[in-house]
């Protein structure tokens, strides 16, 4: 008796094009993933300054009567600065100098040169001053006063 295989399966030229058009899908989608990647690092650290640490900055401010100088800096709020004996903090959750999504710790002046307290920036994913800034203060729009 002869038997017949008739097994059906995928030939190498359609198992290719299933590969090639699942490339050219991932080649579409991965940038939008990457760039809402992106922009939420950038909303973290917005809600880091704009919250966290404003609210920390306040309560240490209220209880010492000022804003930690720029010389003790963020660190302030996590080991009491000599001389200040109204210091209840830690004031953060965390035991650590805080950093941005990037790893960069936070720059902070303390008067500050935008606002009269203290200004609070992250120099964003490149670690260098530039346009990508995240800060605590409105930036100018050329030509508005």
């Amino acid at each position: 008796m002869y038997l017949e295989s008739k097994t059906k399966g995928f030939t190498l030229i359609e198992l290719l094009l299933v590969m090639v058009i699942l490339v050219v899908l991932a080649g579409m989608v991965a940038p939008r993933i990457i760039k809402q990647a992106g922009q939420a690092k950038r909303d973290a650290v917005k809600v880091e300054i704009d919250g966290n640490l404003a609210l920390a900055l306040d309560i240490f401010a209220l209880h010492n009567d000022r804003y930690p100088n720029t010389d003790e800096g963020l660190q302030a709020l996590i080991t009491k600065p000599s001389g200040l004996d109204r210091w209840q903090g830690p004031y953060l959750k965390k035991m650590r100098t805080p950093r941005d999504p990037w790893g960069h710790l936070y720059i902070y002046v303390s008067p500050g040169t935008n606002n009269p307290d203290y200004d609070l920036s992250s120099y964003g994913p490149d670690g260098v001053e530039s346009d990508d800034d995240i800060t605590n203060w409105e930036e100018a729009v050329p030509g508005e006063e």
